[in-house]
């Protein structure tokens, strides 16, 4: 939740390549992000892996017309569609992208090289068939706004009881969150993204990021075995509030162009 998505990434500056926003070297550009280099492989027409600019050009030919990302967990296929194979890959990775128009979707593999102190990324994306249906618990961008402000005001009052979000980065943190509802200027979404959107994905960043520093810090003041387990309730649903409040986010393009 610390760092967006590679999914996230090529969602939002592929729909902003497709709807003709922003040039390929752009966009491709901000895919690849700090990574070494991005390649497609087993895209239909294609024996050996291409390069993101080639596959994205390729993907609209195949009816591609937007992208959705899909952020699954254990027990939470968020925003699969399945068949089974796909989804198993997808939950693998922890994210994967959904082609909108073509029964094509994406699983990153990521690997790293080089020697110690000088490693670079290297991605694969795996194109493997989906089903065409709806994706699996993905609400709107209303719904995960509402969703994500009540989850964390919850989860900040039972961390306070327990002395875990007392005080500290995870105070600071869970008070960004609700800043960040209101910060405006920073670029968190490519060209094309409704400003609610823009909102919505930084306030589950923020939350995100709470959620991080709460684990971190290990038990806090909750000593004792109700206690823990009290704390471990109340980040759980927030954490997946937060996940659907991305997805929420990244798909608004698509499922806003299908209302």
């Amino acid at each position: 939740m610390l760092s967006e998505p590679r999914s996230g990434r090529l969602t939002a500056w592929g729909n902003a390549l497709l709807a003709g926003l922003v040039s390929p070297d752009d966009a491709v550009l901000a895919i690849v992000g700090e990574d070494a280099v991005h390649r497609v492989e087993g895209l239909p027409g294609e024996s050996a892996p291409v390069g993101l600019t080639l596959a994205l050009g390729r993907l609209r030919t195949l009816g591609a017309t937007g992208l959705r990302v899909a952020l699954p967990a254990p027990g939470h296929p968020l925003g699969l569609s399945g068949p089974p194979e796909f989804n198993a890959r997808a939950l693998e990775a922890e994210e994967a992208v959904l082609c909108h128009g073509a029964a094509l979707g994406l699983v990153p593999e990521v690997y790293e090289a080089g020697p110690v102190g000088d490693v670079h990324v290297e991605v694969v994306w795996h194109v493997l068939p989906v089903r065409e249906a709806p994706p699996a618990d993905v609400p709107s961008l209303g719904e995960a706004e509402r969703e994500l402000a009540e989850a964390l005001r919850d989860a900040t009052d039972v961390l306070s009881k327990l002395d875990v979000a007392g005080s500290g980065p995870v105070a600071e943190a869970a008070i960004d969150a609700y800043r960040a509802r209101a910060e405006l200027g920073r670029e968190v979404l490519a060209p094309g993204y409704p400003p609610r959107a823009v909102r919505v994905l930084e306030l589950a960043q923020r939350v995100g990021l709470l959620i991080s520093l709460a684990y971190e810090n290990g038990h806090g003041g909750a000593v004792s075995a109700s206690e823990m387990a009290a704390r471990s309730l109340a980040l759980r649903p927030v954490e997946r509030t937060a996940r659907r409040a991305q997805v929420a986010a990244y798909n608004s393009v698509v499922e806003e162009r299908e209302r």
